[in-house]
């Protein structure tokens, strides 16, 4: 995949973005809202082992980048049933809050109706009140909330929300 638009591109992660991806990936600041506040141990090798077994059918690590410079990724995976489970993460916090993300996943979420998909999935936790912003301006809708339905890794209870969208309640802002 390699999308485009204005200043920002998404493109397939590679084996030679494991180094980067390992580093966001053990960033506790990047990582907590993903459960991992003391980042995933996630070694280089073994996210480059990773990144060979995706296909465009199955799931796919994609990078962010702004003017050529890389400042997130995102990922979908095939859920099955014309379902994609989609996550985003603006890694280089100075990238946030310029409204790249709802961008971002307006590209992601073009392309993936325009592959097929039927409905997008996330989930994300209570607590990230701006993701929950960026999600609903998008169309999507909240479908449930999972009160403690997880530990993160120091072993806090977490709540998650649930979010589906379809293609006619899309609001694009990549057009």
């Amino acid at each position: 995949m390699q999308l485009k638009y204005n200043t920002l591109t998404i493109r397939n992660a590679t084996i030679s973005d494991s180094d980067l991806l390992s580093k966001w990936w053990n960033d506790g600041k990047v990582m907590a809202h993903a459960g991992f506040p003391n980042g995933t141990g996630q070694t280089p090798g073994e996210i480059a082992k990773s990144l060979q077994q995706d296909t465009d059918d199955t799931r796919r690590r994609l990078i962010l980048e702004n003017d050529g410079t890389s400042i997130g990724e995102m990922n979908y995976r095939n859920s099955g049933d014309g379902i994609a489970e989609i996550g985003i993460k603006i890694c280089d916090f100075s990238m946030q809050e310029k409204g790249y993300g709802k961008i971002l996943l307006s590209m992601l979420i073009g392309e993936l109706f325009s592959m097929g998909y039927k409905k997008i999935a996330l989930d994300t936790n209570l607590n990230n009140t701006r993701a929950q912003h960026v999600y609903e301006t998008l169309g999507f809708s909240k479908i449930r909330v999972n009160i403690d339905s997880w530990k993160n890794q120091l072993g806090e209870l977490q709540t998650s929300i649930d979010y589906e969208l379809f293609e006619n309640n899309f609001i694009n802002f990549a057009k």
